[in-house]
């Protein structure tokens, strides 16, 4: 039998066990690792000495590169969590506590970045200086502080003394007990021992992205004047359920609560495209609320963050630890908008009152109101709470100790009760969530129990409700379509110097419903029709490279087709269930031709056609951004082995055609190639490399000015990919 053993989890993911040496190595961490984990069998219940705990990893292999299709690759949050409390091994006269602490290993910049995104997950604000600089007052700070260390058993401790790091060179060296590991390439290792070996390749290919680890299925979300869809109600644990959340639609519009693990499948799964939401009300930063803010940033528009300052500040602080970004670059990628906390703040009608709740982090429960036909709707959105069993025994009259005043549990529990038209409520249990024996007398009309990984007890379904996947509730319904109103701002977006009057034509049309997986277009067919994608999610596939591209509300597929009569060079299918204007054909040719803009929509489809087939432009963004883009691009031609260093001082480099050689100090980096990229390093991060770009044959290039890129969140990501991952590779050589 081998010493060593190699179990695939799931894309990108690989467990390595020898068994011998009591090593279990989980080799990366994408979001929901665990999960998958405890699907496989890998995690699971054991018995010793009388006490029940669970099995699971001891060390994690990081992956090189912190992202591969967009997600980030090391969340290592839950893993770590699960090892120290889940298998016990932190927990004083615990049978699995042998003094061994949990390894993290990898490349030198991740390790250090894990173990900053760890400390900052575990404490939030670690300083009453850092919570004040968020417009707390001292006093209020000192109060805060001294909750914190309650939690956090009166200090706040470096991860260093609960976590072993290992920075792997790439020389083959021991681990632990004789087990050795090399680095082979990037995010390619070896582990050896007494004699055997396994490889694992936790590389992602350029079409592939992390699984998610439950199945979901497809549903057609209806948009009221104001309703809560339940997009969440597990914990970071259920393996069947996403993670606590939800939805609010509010006059048509989408806004998040809270962003869980596998995001981009649960938008999908619910029929919202990313470029529909218009923003997120964030309670907290534990990963289990926090791992889908990076599927928010793929959006073309920045997308509105609400949160209190404290919380804002304590997920930025998180984030720029995870990314090693500055703090700053946060509102790059979101547009920010700071809260007034145990306030009624007014978003365009939408008021929403975050209220403090006790937790070991900077954390916010919500209250969300409206006016409609019966006076004020309310929905009150609770996660994470403290039971009020926890929070008794933290009263101290000691206002020097780690502890609660009386008047703050007061205050706490009588926020915690207040009535509510819908109110969500943690009822996880433990040390840091909420018991659903506390709300037995709560008068709210009715009560949603969420933040558990198991079925309610009997107990708890005599006090409140379920809410399965996919289900809604409404608390002012809508007597109005917003449907036209969509169509008619993407209309107004894609032609504005097109009068009103003359836009109505377009818009006395249908809108038709597709089901999940059906086809809109098919390549090789002639399309009769336009369509407008209001809802939802169409992915296009090219015939000959089967490259598949993304495309969310806001796109105009069709117009070409309808426009010179020729057979569609694409097929456009629905991945959800999607909304779409139809527009006829015959119309939209009599609308091109009589406001003369036939030749302006020729002269950008060649560059629009050409970004939409590439990796960086083609998820997610809308057609008005595409005729931006296409109007700026400006085009450059190279004869063979010319140096083109200094081309990227113009914007970014797009290759269109031939072939680029890019190269340091003699060393070649990599051939870039039609539809690849250079100029990114320069452009937004500064790099001071002195990077030589020659061209191996006749090159035809797009240039693409920096700042209109700026403002386009999915293409800044992808480039902060990209950068990365080149960074990664120049280490490696």
């Amino acid at each position: 039998m081998s010493n060593l053993k190699k179990i695939k989890v799931t894309t990108g993911v690989y467990w390595v066990e020898a068994p011998d040496a009591g090593l279990f190595i989980l080799c990366g961490a994408p979001a929901d690792v665990v999960k998958h984990l405890m699907r496989r069998g890998l995690i699971v219940d054991v018995e010793e000495k009388g006490v029940t705990f669970e099995s699971g990893p001891n060390a994690i292999l990081l992956s090189d590169v912190m992202l591969q299709g967009g997600d980030l690759s090391n969340l290592s949050e839950f893993p770590v969590l699960q090892m120290l409390y889940r298998q016990g091994m932190i927990i004083p006269g615990h049978p699995n506590n042998s003094g061994i602490k949990p390894l993290i290993m990898g490349d030198a910049k991740q390790v250090k970045a894990q173990m900053e995104y760890i400390y900052r997950g575990n404490y939030g604000l670690i300083s009453e200086e850092e919570i004040i600089e968020t417009g707390v007052s001292p006093e209020r700070a000192k109060e805060l502080m001294r909750l914190k260390l309650k939690f956090a058993f009166g200090q706040i401790s470096d991860p260093k003394n609960l976590l072993d790091t290992h920075v792997i060179s790439s020389k083959k060296e021991e681990i632990r007990n004789g087990v050795t590991v090399q680095r082979k390439g990037l995010n390619i290792y070896e582990f050896g021992y007494e004699g055997d070996t396994v490889q694992v390749d936790m590389n992602l290919e350029a079409a592939q992205s992390y699984e998610s680890p439950y199945p979901l299925g497809y549903y057609q979300m209806k948009r009221e004047y104001m309703s809560v869809l339940h997009s969440g109600e597990g914990d970071g644990w259920d393996i069947n359920r996403p993670t606590m959340s939800s939805v609010l639609v509010f006059r048509g519009d989408i806004y998040l609560i809270d962003a869980g693990p596998n995001l981009s499948a649960i938008l999908n799964s619910l029929g919202i495209g990313i470029n529909e939401i218009k923003g997120i009300f964030h309670t907290h930063s534990h990963d289990d609320h926090f791992a889908g803010l990076t599927t928010l940033i793929r959006s073309d528009h920045k997308i509105k963050y609400f949160a209190a300052p404290m919380v804002r500040a304590a997920v930025t602080k998180k984030l720029s630890a995870l990314l090693s970004i500055d703090e700053k670059d946060f509102s790059n990628y979101f547009e920010v908008h700071d809260l007034d906390i145990d306030e009624w703040n007014d978003m365009d009608g939408l008021e929403v009152k975050p209220i403090f709740s006790p937790h070991p982090v900077e954390t916010t429960i919500f209250q969300f109101r409206c006016l409609g036909e019966e006076g004020y709707r309310t929905y009150a959105h609770y996660a994470d709470m403290s039971s009020f069993e926890v929070l008794e025994n933290m009263i101290t009259d000691d206002d020097q100790a780690p502890g609660i005043s009386q008047a703050m549990y007061d205050e706490t529990k009588m926020n915690y009760l207040k009535a509510a038209n819908l109110k969500k409520i943690d009822v996880g249990g433990g040390m840091i969530h909420g018991m659903a024996a506390d709300f037995e007398d709560d008068k709210s009309n009715k009560i949603v129990l969420a933040h558990l990984a198991r079925a309610l007890s009997p107990a708890e379904k005599l006090i409140g409700s379920g809410s399965p996947f996919g289900t809604s509730d409404t608390l002012v319904p809508a007597h109005q379509k917003y449907s036209w109103r969509i169509a008619f701002k993407f209309l107004q977006d894609y032609f504005p110097d097109i009068p009103t009057h003359c836009l109505q034509p377009l818009l006395n049309n249908p809108v038709e419903t597709f089901n999940p997986e059906s086809i809109l277009i098919k390549e090789g067919e002639f399309s009769q029709d336009t369509y407008i994608v209001l809802f939802g999610n169409v992915e296009s596939v090219a015939p000959q490279t089967h490259i598949t591209s993304v495309h969310s509300a806001g796109t105009l597929i069709g117009e070409m087709s309808a426009l010179h009569g020729l057979p569609a060079l694409e097929t456009f299918r629905a991945t959800s269930f999607v909304q779409a204007l139809k527009i006829s054909g015959l119309l939209f040719r009599e609308f091109v031709k009589k406001n003369d803009l036939f030749g302006e929509i020729s002269m950008l489809e060649e560059n629009r056609e050409f970004l939409q087939k590439t990796w960086l432009f083609g998820e997610a963004i809308s057609y008005p951004i595409q005729n931006k883009l296409a109007k700026a691009m400006t085009t450059e031609r190279f004869d063979a082995s010319t140096d083109i260093s200094d081309l990227s001082a113009k914007g970014l480099v797009m290759v269109c055609k031939g072939e680029v050689e890019r190269s340091l100090d003699g060393s070649v980096l990599e051939i870039i190639e039609s539809g690849n990229f250079f100029g990114e390093d320069e452009l937004f991060f500064k790099n001071s490399q002195n990077f030589s770009i020659r061209t191996l044959s006749p090159v035809e290039a797009f240039i693409l000015p920096g700042d209109i890129l700026e403002g386009i969140p999915v293409v800044r990501w992808k480039l902060f990919e990209t950068q990365e991952r080149r960074r990664q590779n120049l280490a490696n050589i």
